[in-house]
């Protein structure tokens, strides 16, 4: 005889489109509170390895928690009892996590927001991962139907985290703030537990309710520092009070290119006199070229290259839309400055380049914490000394601190496929002091030889007074350091994001 569950024991029962139906959408939902999550966390930790892993630990670590216990509380309790105050209670944390978040960045205290974060992503993961066994247990009939159902409703929550994954990152990261999203989300999900709770538990819907107009109140009275929240920045044009056509573009909290819309040979930071002492000194005064960027930002050396050589083609792989778009609006691209900008990833870029298509080529995708390791490789350098000339020249600028085993790591790389590498950054950087935060090191490489005095004799005529090694000295300063290649780029590990 079959062992039937019995009506009784099990409340009531859902049909099979409502019981898929939630576990698809709770499943869902999990993986767009991940996804967001990183982006949310951005400004704060950078979009790196470490955060990554952090963020989908948590995650996984709040499924496995949430299976786990759902499971054991539906063998004690009606489940169709909890699944609406969970949805409900899951709803009103993920509506409230943009403003927490916000509001703890602000104390400044990193341990805080750590904690912060994590019970923000755990918490909601948790009891929505919790919805599966409870919808699983309700929809069980007897033994023989078990391994269908369990089946069945374990491909339909893969297929929810699957959908939520895809229409997180194609489609609502790129067309809405993150606020949104969750705040959005957060609603849908109460929305779905007032129609399953129905009006006779009043109580338990007024709190996620009052949960979520809280949540859109801070998050509309709380700066998100952002001007524009693109796909992958939180980016904001700041002006600069001792020079009024002076801009700053800041993604993720960072200052990443300073533009001066009036004067385009005004270069505000030391690094990009670096880079463009490194072209000057390579290349003829005056003489255009034939360039091509590795990220764009605010175009800092594409506007400096179009204003002192006449007739210079820059090419630019800019992988963040939003970031061009605010070069076009508020940043001074002019369509005749010569500057051709690309949405796509820098190293694709490069694929599409033919062999000795360029003069230049420099890079400056690398921003604080955040680095895209496939454009630290030896396979990328190999790309990039294909494309240049007899005569080419790669110029970079890379971030560092502590024991700069990083920006040696990759001065190593550049030195397995170019003949000539030269090093330019602070004294007592390039003298390897121990306990650097922050320092910014202009690398170049190049089949001829690099003058180095030349290029720290315009580095002084622009303002900055670093000094440049090459040759020995140079192989010196980077030593044994690691060389970096598709298959081992331990780039984050490399770094000491605490010191930058």
């Amino acid at each position: 005889m079959n062992s039937t569950t019995g009506r009784a024991a099990r409340g009531v029962s859902l049909g099979p489109y409502t019981a898929a139906g939630l576990v698809f959408f709770a499943s869902a939902g999990v993986l767009v509170v991940e996804i967001v999550a990183l982006r949310l966390l951005a400004p704060y930790f950078g979009l790196t390895l470490e955060t990554s892993t952090m963020v989908i630990a948590i995650a996984l670590a709040a499924i496995a928690s949430g299976s786990w216990t759902g499971g054991q509380v539906a063998d004690r309790v009606p489940p169709l009892s909890l699944v609406g105050p969970l949805l409900a209670v899951s709803g009103a944390v993920v509506a409230l996590t943009p403003a927490l978040v916000r509001v703890t960045a602000a104390t400044g205290s990193t341990l805080l927001l750590t904690v912060v974060a994590a019970v923000m992503i755990f918490v909601p993961g948790a009891l929505l991962a919790a919805v599966t066994p409870l919808i699983t247990k309700l929809s069980l009939r007897s033994l023989e139907q078990t391994g269908t159902v369990v089946g069945q409703l374990s491909g339909i929550s893969t297929a929810g985290s699957i959908v939520g994954t895809v229409v997180t990152g194609f489609v609502l990261i790129t067309r809405v703030p993150v606020s949104g999203i969750m705040i959005g989300l957060g609603l849908a999900l109460i929305v779905v537990a007032v129609v399953l709770m129905g009006l006779s538990r009043r109580p338990l819907v007024v709190l996620p309710v009052a949960a979520l107009v809280l949540s859109g109140t801070l998050v509309a009275t709380v700066p998100s520092g952002c001007d524009l929240e693109t796909a992958y920045h939180c980016a904001a044009i700041r002006s600069d009070p001792e020079r009024s056509s002076g801009r700053t573009l800041v993604l993720d909290g960072s200052s990443h290119s300073y533009v001066d819309l009036d004067d385009p040979t005004h270069l505000e930071y030391d690094y990009v006199r670096g880079v463009v002492a490194t072209i000057d000194s390579a290349f003829s005064a005056g003489a255009p070229l034939r360039a091509h960027h590795l990220g764009g930002g605010g175009l800092t050396v594409p506007h400096y290259l179009a204003a002192t050589r006449p007739g210079t083609r820059s090419t630019v792989s800019e992988i963040d839309p939003g970031v061009i778009r605010l070069d076009r609006e508020r940043l001074g691209l002019d369509p005749d400055d010569g500057i051709e900008l690309t949405v796509e990833d820098a190293r694709l870029g490069l694929g599409r380049l033919g062999p000795e298509q360029v003069d230049l080529v420099v890079g400056d995708a690398f921003g604080g914490v955040s680095v895209p390791w496939h454009l630290t490789t030896r396979e990328t350098v190999a790309e990039i000394e294909r494309v240049l000339d007899d005569d080419g020249v790669y110029v970079l600028n890379v971030i560092d601190s502590g024991s700069l085993d990083f920006a040696r790591a990759e001065a190593a790389t550049l030195a397995d496929v170019f003949e000539h590498v030269a090093v330019a950054s602070e004294p007592a950087v390039v003298a390897r002091t121990n306990g650097q935060r922050g320092a910014n090191v202009v690398l170049a490489a190049s089949n001829r030889p690099l003058d180095g005095a030349a290029i720290a004799a315009r580095m002084q005529e622009l303002g900055t007074g670093w000094p440049v090694i090459t040759g020995e000295r140079a192989s010196e300063w980077w030593g044994d350091a690691v060389r970096l290649t598709d298959d081992y780029a331990p780039v984050d590990q490399l770094m000491d994001p605490y010191g930058i």
